[in-house]
């Protein structure tokens, strides 16, 4: 089969940053490249000109195209730094299907869908005509002071409205942070295993990303002060790990805010679901314990609200309140307004805090139904590790390392799980399904849901001890 232009792509970036072709390598002119493949001009065409937008490749005239000479790649020479590879298409098109036991889906079925509905009218009815121009870049003020409000009370925080700029979710979040206060030189540290979206996103925007191990403590810290003590920027999720589900020590926090501190870096706190701990009241944030204001915490509300929301949030340290508004100001646009108002109606009014209290009991009542129902049909062929809360669970395999062979299955039959190994960018994997529960009604449904793909995973667990 013919190579199409993501393909090629997918190949030169690879090996680019695998280190095979080199800063300043020259590669085949188009012509030539299609003749040799056996492909259109045009499919050459438009590989080059993303690799050309992304950095990888630049245009130099009559002495062709290079890789860019300029261009800063990884070191290679560690294992637990690789980060290349492209993840597999069951990781990156899951968010399009539709299925079952998919993480971080909230339950649908108990949103206060009048309530939204309700606040929605009001906020079109009582709309101004000022209200239509180019919204705030950093956010609608209100929503801004609801957001501070809730982060004072509910994560620890001490943060101002000012400190609060609103984007378009977890992306939009990232790629503001670091295109504020990167550079290209910056080294740049992510956990490993981590969030697969997260990855893909940095991979094509960081030249220098390193990943460092997670163990039953979170991220392993002493590993970070060895290998990576000259990072610029650290991104984690503390309070419940993406997807290890486990959370940070409290020592391995204190070395973290100490490290960054005494280096003058960043730490991205990720916290994407520190809502849902379900045996306390709540989790103090990584933010809460900074002294030195070297933490940028961001979240969303995909997790505790809608995905469709399409709404996040960034707790600017004081100091870069200027660097952000300036750069806000430059590659943002800011969000409609009209959903902004929504959602400060509904921060405002106190539903929000009453649906988090009503989740976290049912969640809690979820979880306990899906693990149950993993052992009742499988057995021990599956554990779990026990943890604070979340939204979803790892099924570690008992034996064996066929995780990926076993999610195609369930996939096959709507069980939209993930395979573990396939978070992992470098050595040391564990294997498992990363599987939500949040969707799952009763305990009859997680039994019916688990026994779907029984029998070929059975087969599949059979064949790989």
């Amino acid at each position: 089969m013919k190579p199409g232009y993501h393909e090629i792509y997918s190949r030169y970036r690879d090996n680019i940053t695998r280190g095979v072709l080199k800063p300043g390598d020259k590669v085949p002119a188009i012509r030539v490249l299609a003749e040799e493949l056996k492909v259109a001009r045009k499919t050459v065409e438009t590989a080059y000109a993303i690799l050309t937008g992304e950095g990888y490749l630049v245009s130099q005239g009559a002495r062709g195209t290079r890789v860019n000479p300029d261009l800063l790649l990884p070191d290679h020479h560690t294992p637990a730094e690789q980060t290349t590879g492209t993840l597999p298409e069951s990781l990156i098109t899951q968010r399009e299907r539709a299925g079952f036991l998919r993480p971080g889906i909230p339950a649908l079925d108990s949103f206060p869908y009048k309530k939204w509905l309700l606040l929605s009218g009001q906020a079109t009815r009582s709309m101004r005509q000022e209200e239509m121009l180019n919204p705030p870049v950093l956010g609608w003020y209100p929503l801004r002071q609801a957001i501070a409000s809730y982060l004072n009370i509910s994560r620890g925080l001490s943060c101002t409205p000012e400190q609060v700029l609103i984007t378009s979710g977890y992306s939009g979040s990232l790629r503001l942070i670091l295109d504020t206060l990167a550079s290209r030189s910056d080294k740049v540290l992510f956990e490993d295993p981590g969030y697969f979206m997260g990855q893909q996103l940095l991979k094509r925007i960081v030249p220098r990303l390193h990943t460092v191990p997670v163990d039953r403590s979170g991220m392993d810290t002493d590993y970070l002060l060895r290998n990576h003590r000259d990072a610029r920027f650290a991104i984690v999720t503390p309070s419940h790990q993406s997807p290890l589900a486990v959370t940070l020590s409290l020592p391995r926090k204190q070395q973290l805010l100490d490290w960054a501190s005494q280096n003058e870096s960043w730490i991205i706190e990720d916290d994407y679901d520190g809502e849902f701990h379900y045996t306390r009241k709540v989790l103090p944030s990584l933010k809460s314990l900074d002294q030195h204001d070297r933490v940028i915490f961001m979240g969303t509300f995909s997790k505790t609200i809608m995905p469709s929301l399409r709404m996040g949030y960034v707790v600017m340290p004081a100091s870069t309140v200027e660097a952000f508004t300036d750069c806000a100001d430059i590659v943002a646009s800011g969000q409609p307004v009209l959903t902004q108002k929504i959602l400060t109606a509904f921060l405002n009014e106190g539903h929000f805090f009453r649906h988090l209290k009503k989740m976290r009991a049912l969640y809690q009542t979820r979880r306990d139904w899906m693990i149950a129902a993993l052992r009742e049909v499988y057995g021990d062929l599956f554990f779990t590790e026990q943890n604070d809360g979340g939204m979803h669970i790892v099924a570690f395999l008992a034996k064996g390392s066929g995780d990926s062979e076993i999610a195609r299955c369930w996939q096959a039959q709507q069980l939209q799980v993930n395979a573990l190994s396939e978070w992992y960018r470098g050595t040391g994997k564990r294997y498992g399904l990363v599987m939500g529960y949040n969707n799952v009604r009763t305990y009859q449904e997680a039994i019916a849901l688990l026994e779907r793909p029984k029998q070929q995973t059975l087969e599949l667990l059979l064949r790989n001890q």
